[in-house]
């Protein structure tokens, strides 16, 4: 069956007389009839769905126009319009209620807390549901944390109301960018593996793209996911033609995607920024003609996400490692250091272990005299900002479990439950809920259990409650539980034998423990290597272990070797190819280890800053001047150069806004230490950079990004905010002196006040380089708009900004 939805309503509420700076949503209580023309034409042009004017209808977003009181009444007003609309034209068509993003980034990107966030989308989808809506579309979503808060505030106002999704279907749309990831740097596959874990009804793209970039990425989505696909593209690239912003696909050529999208995968088809009435009949018309090829059923797989990443895990898939390293248990130091607060040696384990080959890392916060659910949840972000490998949340504490799975932009593996009944009415819940993987421990209210078929009924046991609680075979992981050898001689036998049944009786990945098997015992790397090789013979797939641990890291790659594991030992060959028999440490360890210890100061703050170590980098910046060193030398070498780095490997895809944003703060704060050293007048000063959102424009993700990297590289910034008229930026630049003027436009319907802005400052004779950015914005149309440059994203502009004031 195929869906069509609506398309573009901003450019047509534009066109109905929408003022500069008005709120779109307020035309449902002053101008009903205005939007329920809208509806109507998109009706009777083909729409099976239409979309609710309620996009920036949170109270959050309301509240930019002092209008958050009313955000019952506007969300209401809409519903009705829109039923209006569908009772005059097509009585059996649907109406989905429109929740587009809070404008604001969460914690640790942003300031906005889970809760927060949560609590306005469930106060709108609840309103939305309450008024009779029959679908809830969450779109244009480019941060899956946002994502993940408004889908449980959906399900639970939903639910609150006494609804199914046999009711009211909820779909979850991102924005992708050109680099086929959002800004924050989630590509579609980890997106969909989520949203399905979480049980969205349904999954999509929409907004940012045309049709031609969005068609590879649906086909993204389908490849992981059997959940229905939604897309609306823009049509086309927008282009500046005079002082009119267009974009370039008429209804025909969106019309001949529609097929393409069908084919792919996707059965809700719409358009959004720059699309009509007449695209949607074109594409109803192409859609509806066309009989699409069959979609390819997805086997259920288990996988983990991080923001960035998607790992798979399983009896056909390659062996992976989770490292166990953060985890204070036995380590006083680290322990004492979390208990004071400081998570730097909790990230140094962390990027170690990355380095060293880790594909997950488990995190324990099991620290006696701190809050379980505040520290784990301030591990979980610093974490999440730092790698881009998934997470594994271990405690058995309900609160510091929920605190750490709210926290965590991705599928996490929940570490984990057992088969005591309180523990399975308290997690399971919790695993259902985030979407978690759940790893279940063989273990009871009673003795522990010694022989193999004791651990697989006890195993039988959880999975059964997990059932009733909704988790699926996907969702389950299983540890055949290791018992020192120091305990009984049996007791690697009886592990072993566990894996091998669990392979037999239920085919799930399995997680255990290695170095248990050693406790108490000489030679501990020997024994783990061993049964790590024999372990993986038998069916074990992630070992929790010490990848920093050569002996071990080798067996477990040499294991993965015979194991069929790895073609033509690529990996094997790549690691040891040049035959050193004699090396204790592999290149790529020794390098982690030299990277911490460098003899050379500045090189220690330049890696600091690269690997955005907050707390590491004042005592090393402070060390390095008490020697004497040049505080311009440090901070040319040790700061401007680290960041040229991340740039680099941001500008090549190997790192994302998380990773530069927590950089650009290191080295913040290195500079400001610099500078309460210096003589005055000795530290390089900066220019002031003007930035704002033009007229019109309420949105001001992508300038606050541009502010905060351009703050953190020294520059002095004047932010003058959103929805700024030219004459306010004109005065601004004037009353500063002011050398770059900063502008961005996010909404298509306020493109051409980039003309205009421009416009107004080389009419005014300000003496200023203008820089121009915005989803909607691209090269071609600030040339044309005669912008001085145009940035794609934050690192472009700091980079464009140094370039036009001679400062790289």
């Amino acid at each position: 069956m195929v869906y069509i939805i609506d398309g573009g309503m901003g450019t047509m509420l534009q066109a109905a007389g929408l003022g500069d700076g008005a709120c779109p949503e307020l035309f449902n209580v002053e101008h009903p009839d205005v939007v329920e023309h809208i509806h109507a034409e998109y009706l009777r042009h083909g729409s099976d769905i239409i979309t609710t004017n309620t996009f920036g209808g949170t109270a959050l977003k309301l509240d930019e126009y002092q209008l958050g009181h009313r955000m019952d009444e506007i969300n209401r007003a809409a519903v009705k319009v829109a039923q209006a609309a569908r009772d005059k034209i097509n009585p059996n068509a649907k109406i989905a209620g429109d929740m587009g993003p809070s404008g604001r980034f969460m914690a640790p990107l942003g300031v906005a807390q889970f809760d927060e966030i949560y609590e306005a989308f469930k106060d709108q989808a609840r309103a939305l549901i309450d008024a009779g809506v029959d679908y809830l579309i969450i779109e244009t979503i480019i941060d899956i944390q946002e994502m993940r808060a408004a889908l449980l505030g959906a399900k639970d106002a939903r639910d609150e109301l006494g609804k199914t999704k046999d009711d009211v279907k909820i779909i979850c749309q991102f924005s992708f960018s050109e680099d086929g990831r959002t800004i924050t740097g989630t590509p579609p596959e980890a997106a969909a593996i989520l949203m399905d874990a979480m049980e969205a009804d349904i999954v999509g793209i929409n907004c940012s793209l045309g049709p031609e970039q969005l068609l590879p990425l649906v086909e993204r989505m389908a490849a992981v996911t059997n959940l229905p696909i939604s897309i609306q593209p823009n049509a086309g690239m927008p282009q500046l033609v005079g002082k009119e912003t267009i974009f370039p696909l008429g209804p025909e050529e969106m019309g001949e995607y529609a097929p393409r999208f069908l084919d792919a995968g996707a059965t809700y088809l719409g358009a959004c920024c720059g699309s009509t009435p007449k695209h949607i009949e074109a594409i109803a018309k192409a859609a509806r003609a066309h009989t699409p090829a069959e979609r390819p059923y997805v086997e259920p797989f288990t996988a983990f996400t991080s923001r960035t990443s998607v790992v798979k895990v399983g009896l056909q898939e390659k062996p992976i490692i989770i490292g166990e390293r953060i985890n204070p248990t036995g380590r006083k130091v680290l322990a004492e250091e979390i208990r004071k607060g400081s998570f730097l040696m909790v990230k140094k384990d962390a990027l170690a272990q990355v380095e060293a080959g880790a594909d997950v890392l488990d995190v324990n916060m099991g620290v006696t005299g701190v809050d379980p659910g505040e520290t784990m949840k301030r591990a979980i972000e610093e974490l999440t900002m730092l790698v881009e490998v998934p997470l594994s949340i271990d405690t058995l504490d309900p609160v510091a479990m929920e605190a750490g799975l709210k926290a965590y932009p991705g599928r996490p593996l929940l570490n984990s439950v057992n088969a005591e009944p309180e523990q399975l009415e308290a997690v399971l819940p919790l695993a259902k809920r985030y979407g978690a993987a759940l790893l279940c421990l063989p273990l009871g209210k009673k003795e522990l259990p010694v022989t193999a078929e004791e651990r697989v009924s006890l195993a039988k046991e959880i999975v059964l409650e997990a059932y009733n609680y909704g988790l699926r075979p996907n969702d389950l992981l299983l540890d055949p539980l290791v018992l020192t050898l120091a305990s009984s001689q049996h007791a690697a036998r009886e592990t072993l034998k566990t894996l091998k049944l669990y392979a037999e009786t239920f085919g799930f990945p399995t997680v255990m423990g290695l170095s248990n098997i050693s406790f108490g015992l000489p030679q501990r790397a020997y024994l783990n290597a061993q049964f790590l090789t024999m372990a993986l013979s038998s069916g074990l797939t992630c070992p929790i272990m010490n990848p920093m641990n050569e002996i071990v890291r080798k067996a477990f790659i040499t294991g993965r070797t015979f194991m069929g594991f790895d073609p033509a030992a690529a990996d094997f060959i790549a690691e040891y190819g040049d035959d050193d028999e004699n090396a204790v440490v592999t290149k790529k360890v020794k390098a982690t280890a030299e990277a911490f210890h460098s003899d050379d100061p500045i090189e220690c703050i330049k890696h600091a800053v690269e690997q955005g170590e907050k707390e590491a980098v004042v005592p090393l910046v402070k060390d390095a001047l008490a020697k004497g060193l040049d505080p311009l030398e440090v901070t040319r070498r040790g700061l401007s150069d680290a960041m040229a780095v991340v740039g680099e490997r941001f500008g090549s895809g190997k790192a994302f806004l998380p990773q530069v944003m927590l950089a650009a703060e290191t080295m913040q704060a290195a500079f400001t230490t610099i500078k309460e050293v210096l003589p005055e007048g000795t530290a390089d000063k900066k220019a002031t950079i003007i930035l704002a959102t033009v007229k019109g424009d309420i949105h001001d993700l992508g300038k606050n990004i541009v502010s905060a990297l351009l703050e953190n590289n020294g520059y002095q910034i004047v932010d003058l905010g959103k929805d700024v008229s030219p004459e306010e930026i004109v005065a601004a630049a004037k009353e500063h002196n002011a050398p770059i003027i900063g502008i961005a436009s996010l909404m298509t319907t306020t493109m051409p006040m980039i003309n205009e802005t421009i416009s107004a400052i080389r009419e005014a004779g300000v003496n200023a380089k203008v820089l121009v950015g915005g989803a909607v914005l691209s090269q071609a149309y600030a040339d044309e708009a005669g912008a001085d440059s145009y940035a794609k994203d934050g690192i472009s502009a700091v980079n464009i900004v140094k370039g036009l004031l001679g400062d790289e």
